[in-house]
């Protein structure tokens, strides 16, 4: 018992503010804390399923639960908004309309796919290796080099000027895309 608190403390003290850098970078300060905190409390729970590296695993938990997260504020959000439709009378209001006065990057890192975003984030914004960011997903690392090419494309294309594709290049693009 001592051996795994001492185990514990360990891996807390060398990954706790790699977990906490990998929340704020995804949700506000307070909520990263909470996942801070529910990650290792998962990995006390299950520290015999802790692998030597851990800091992938650690940041794949916390994934999860900000996903988890993620998935329930969805719903919160689309039950709010039936209910004020219902009530008011009046339709949600456009969403996308706010993220037309975000910065030409930010703008367009929001048009890609969850799983395009949370790949360049990985590599990106937590300074993981292929590797380790393989882990974290819970994919090969081929599997994962595979899908941060494809992001990155999809990064690129759209930080082009869309003005100049007519509607059936969009469309191709975008059905090539969805394929990919």
């Amino acid at each position: 018992m001592a051996d795994d608190r001492e185990r514990f403390e360990r891996i807390y003290r060398e990954n706790v503010r790699a977990v906490l850098r990998f929340a704020a970078t995804r949700i506000d300060p307070e909520r990263a804390k909470d996942v801070a905190s529910e990650t290792f409390l998962v990995a006390w729970r299950r520290l015999d399923e802790v692998p030597v590296e851990e800091r992938p695993w650690l940041l794949g938990v916390a994934r999860r639960i900000i996903a988890d997260q993620f998935r329930a504020e969805t719903r919160r959000q689309a039950l709010a908004i039936r209910l004020r439709a219902t009530h008011d009378g009046d339709k949600p209001a456009d969403l996308a309309g706010a993220l037309a006065n975000r910065d030409e990057a930010l703008a367009a890192f929001a048009t890609l796919r969850e799983r395009d975003r949370e790949v360049l984030r990985l590599v990106t914004w937590d300074g993981l290796s292929a590797a380790e960011a393989a882990d974290v997903l819970a994919v090969s690392r081929l599997t994962f080099t595979v899908r941060l090419h494809r992001a990155r494309r999809r990064l690129q294309r759209a930080l082009e000027p869309n003005s100049q594709l007519s509607a059936s290049q969009k469309t191709r693009r975008r059905e090539a895309d969805a394929h990919s």
